[in-house]
């Protein structure tokens, strides 16, 4: 289970009374979530108008952040292609997995100084994940079309021998080449008209030249024969009689040049593409590691600042995570609701309502519960 249930509630005599009670009513007693203490430092508070309007913003930055992070990480998956399953692992923060960093949550002061206010911290998040935002579009951007030209020619020297490349299949000594009058064209044949071409090739063009034919290659369904006419007799193989047979001309003049550049093109192509793979996944990894802990940053914030405005001066309150048990997170709900209804009825009200499900009122979609509560969903893939 991923899914990870920050949450909130006022400090009674002392914060370990209300995180003692978390326990007794979670964990001891019936095994619904497994908690940890979430450590925010003493942040500056601000003004009122300042928290409420932050209270806002923060709300678009997480998504924000979010998203970044869930991009990063899909691209990661989308670079290691075969080796994929592997991308769990290349998804670290601060090197350790989503899971310890998250269950182990240190407030980073070197990142992130609390001697800044909110604001400010939300700005430094803010700059630096649209930073990474904007150059994982830069590098992925690069990188998709170099792995997309390599694809379209890998592509080319595949598939049928209607389509695919001949450069590789072909040799020198199949044509007949420098001749003022003669040329080798290449046709190919289904496998089950072999005999009609061997019986028909000569007479498709007044200027065939007798027993020219040779099979190139064989693929599962046709054949690639050479056969050397006239130059001026060519159309002769683009007759009806000829489709009627399905003998299909490829448009193929052999030049060593070309053939050798397209070579060379998918070599480089190739090397390019490893060159820039390894720079490239660790940059990633980094940048995922940086994104992943500023989104948990501002999940401390939104808690922060929400339990002030909740809860009132001086600043008194317990941060909890919960890793539900996930048979169990209805009950887990219900639990929570008990134990905090008090701090806020209107929220008891809605979750009433919801669970009634009124026709036209979407308030349970809000989330909204007497304790400040927001959901952290280590699972960041999408594998479709």
């Amino acid at each position: 289970m991923t899914e990870f249930w920050l949450i909130s509630a006022p400090g009674e005599k002392t914060c370990q009374q209300t995180w003692d009670k978390l326990m007794t009513a979670t964990t001891r007693a019936n095994n619904l979530s497994t908690n940890n203490k979430f450590n925010i430092p003493d942040l500056k508070v601000g003004t009122l108008d300042v928290l409420v309007g932050l209270s806002d913003e923060l709300a678009k930055l997480d998504a924000f952040v979010e998203s970044v992070v869930k991009k990063v990480a899909q691209y990661m998956a989308d670079v290691l292609e075969d080796s994929r399953d592997k991308v769990q692992e290349n998804l670290l923060a601060n090197g350790v997995d989503l899971v310890t960093y998250v269950t182990r949550f240190q407030w980073d002061m070197a990142k992130y100084p609390i001697k800044q206010s909110l604001k400010n911290i939300s700005e430094i998040v803010s700059k630096q994940v649209s930073q990474i935002d904007n150059d994982l579009k830069a590098r992925a951007s690069a990188y998709n079309n170099l792995k997309g030209n390599l694809q379209n020619l890998e592509r080319k020297n595949a598939g049928s021998l209607l389509t695919r490349s001949l450069a590789d299949i072909v040799k020198k000594e199949d044509f007949v080449l420098d001749s003022e009058y003669l040329i080798t064209m290449l046709v190919v044949v289904p496998k089950t008209n072999y005999a009609d071409w061997q019986r028909t090739y000569e007479t498709l063009s007044e200027m065939v030249v007798p027993r020219s034919t040779n099979i190139i290659l064989e693929d599962q369904e046709s054949g690639l024969f050479s056969v050397t006419l006239f130059r001026k007799a060519i159309d002769g193989l683009r007759h009806p009689k000829c489709l009627l047979h399905r003998f299909m001309l490829r448009d193929f003049q052999y030049n060593e040049e070309e053939m050798k550049a397209d070579k060379e093109e998918m070599t480089r192509l190739s090397t390019d593409k490893k060159k820039q793979f390894g720079p490239l996944v660790r940059w990633l990894k980094v940048n995922f590691s940086e994104a992943f802990i500023a989104w948990i940053h501002i999940k401390a914030l939104r808690v922060f600042v929400e339990s002030v405005l909740r809860y009132g001066l001086p600043v008194n309150f317990q941060a909890m995570l919960l890793q539900p048990n996930k048979k169990n997170m209805k009950k887990l709900r219900e639990v929570l609701n008990d134990l905090y209804k008090h701090l806020d009825s209107s929220a008891a009200a809605i979750i009433d309502q919801s669970a009634m499900d009124i026709p036209g009122l979407n308030l349970s979609q809000q989330e909204y519960y007497p304790y400040v509560y927001y959901k952290i969903d280590c699972n960041l893939l999408d594998f479709k």
